[in-house]
C-alpha cells in the first residue's frame, strides 16, 4: 500500500512534461534522468536514517529542526510549502492548455474543490494517478501506431542549449520526497521501507523513460512542453488522454494545498471555527494560483523553475545537509562523506544555473 501511494506521488504531472525534458536536452540527457533518479533515491535513504535516529520525527521539518534547531525547520518548511503551491499552479496551467486543446473557440474554466480536507479521502482520490498514467502511455502509444503517427523521428543527439531544462525537469519528477517521513511513520514494518523505495523508483523511472522515448519517436525536436499538446486533438486515442489529464488534476489539486492551509490555520486563534477556516484559506490559495497561473502561463517553464529551485534543494541537497549534522559522519573522512559532499556541490551548481535558465526561459516568453 505504501509503495502504490509513494508512485501515486511520483507519477504526478512529471510524466506530462518528462518527453520535453528528452526534446530539450537529446537523447543523451536519458543519463542525466538516470542519474537523477539514483541521486533521489540515495537521499530518500538518508531521510530514513534521519527519521532511525530519533523516534519523535513525524515530518519532514521535523528532520529540519533535529538538524539545524527552529531555523531549520523553518527552511524546510518554505521549500515544502512553496513547491507544493507552485506544482498546484502547474494543475491550473495544465488545465487551460488541455481545455483550450479540446475546445479552441470556447472560453470554458474548469476549477477543483479547494474544500475537501480530509487526508485520507484525498489520497484514495489520488491514487487514481497510477491509473491515469497508464492510460496517458497507452494512449500515446496507441497514437503513435495506429493513427498514422509512426515512431520515426530520430531527434537531437545532445543539445547542449537546453541541458539545464532538460535537468530541471527531470528533477522535478522525484519530488515527493517531504511525504517521506510521514509515509515511514506510517508503515508497521519500517526496515521494509528501503525496498519500498527501490520499487518506487524502479517503476517511475521505466515509466517516465518509456513515455519520453516513445513521445520523442513521434515527434522529435517539435515535442511541446505538454505531452497532451503534442497529440491530434481528432483522434480517439488522444481525447481519451486528454480528458485523463483534465480530470487527474482537479482530484489532486486539494491533496497539494492541504498541508499549506493546516499549515496557516495553525497561526489563527483556535477559538475560529475549523472549518470556516479550511474554505477561507483554501478559497484565497485558489484565487492567488489562478493569478500566478494567468501571469506565468507556461506549463513546462514553471515546471522547470519548480524542479530546478525547489526539487533538487527539498529532495536532494536538504537530506544530504540534515544527514551530515544529525549523524557526525562530517566529523570523519570517508568514501561516504564524499560522496554526499560531491552530491551537494552538483546539486547546488544545479539550482543556481538551472533556476537561471528557467528564469531566463519564463523572462522571455512574456
Amino acid at each position: 500500500m505504501i509503495s502504490f501511494f509513494l508512485v501515486t506521488n511520483f507519477l504526478g504531472v512529471g510524466i506530462l512534461s518528462t518527453p520535453y525534458a528528452l526534446a530539450s536536452g537529446g537523447w543523451l540527457s536519458l543519463i542525466l534522468l538516470f542519474a537523477i533518479a539514483t541521486a533521489a533515491f540515495f537521499s530518500g535513504l538518508l531521510i530514513q536514517r534521519c527519521m532511525d535516529s530519533d523516534s519523535n520525527i513525524r515530518t519532514y521539518p521535523d528532520i529540519g529542526k533535529l538538524a539545524f534547531g527552529k531555523k531549520g525547520r523553518l527552511i524546510v518548511s518554505i521549500f515544502m510549502y512553496i513547491e507544493l503551491y507552485l506544482v498546484a499552479t502547474g494543475f491550473l496551467i495544465l488545465e487551460g492548455d488541455n481545455l483550450q486543446k479540446l475546445f479552441p473557440n470556447m472560453n470554458l474554466i474548469i476549477l477543483p474543490t479547494v474544500w475537501l480536507d480530509n487526508l485520507s479521502l484525498l489520497s484514495y482520490v489520488s491514487a487514481s494517478g497510477i491509473l491515469a498514467s497508464g492510460i496517458i502511455l497507452g494512449s500515446i502509444i496507441w497514437t503513435g501506431a495506429f493513427e498514422g503517427i509512426g515512431f520515426q523521428q530520430k531527434g537531437t543527439l545532445v543539445n547542449w542549449d537546453g541541458m539545464l531544462t532538460a535537468i530541471s525537469l527531470y528533477a522535478f519528477c522525484y519530488c515527493a520526497h517531504p511525504v517521506f517521513p510521514t509515509l515511514y511513520t506510517s508503515m508497521k514494518k519500517k526496515y521494509q521501507f528501503s525496498n519500498v523505495l527501490v520499487v518506487c523508483f524502479i517503476l517511475c523511472t521505466i515509466t517516465y523513460a518509456l513515455t519520453v522515448t516513445f513521445e520523442y519517436l513521434m515527434f522529435g525536436p517539435q515535442t511541446q512542453s505538454l505531452t497532451t499538446l503534442n497529440l491530434p486533438a481528432s483522434k480517439i486515442s488522444s481525447k481519451v488522454s486528454i480528458y485523463t489529464t483534465l480530470v487527474n488534476p482537479i482530484t489532486k489539486y486539494a491533496l497539494m494545498v492541504t498541508p499549506i492551509v493546516n499549515a496557516i490555520k495553525t497561526r489563527f486563534p483556535c477559538y475560529y471555527n475549523p472549518g470556516f477556516l479550511s474554505i477561507f484559506i483554501g478559497t484565497n490559495l485558489l484565487i492567488s494560483a489562478v493569478l500566478v497561473a494567468l501571469a506565468i502561463p507556461f506549463f513546462g517553464s514553471l515546471m522547470s523553475l519548480v524542479g530546478a529551485l525547489l526539487s533538487i534543494t527539498a529532495s536532494v541537497i536538504l537530506p544530504c545537509l540534515c544527514y551530515l549534522k544529525i549523524s557526525g559522519i562530517c566529523r570523519r573522512f570517508n568514501g561516504q562523506l564524499v560522496g554526499i559532499c560531491l552530491i551537494i556541490i552538483v546539486g547546488v551548481w544545479l539550482v543556481i544555473f538551472g533556476t537561471y535558465a528557467s528564469v531566463l526561459d519564463i523572462t522571455g516568453n512574456l
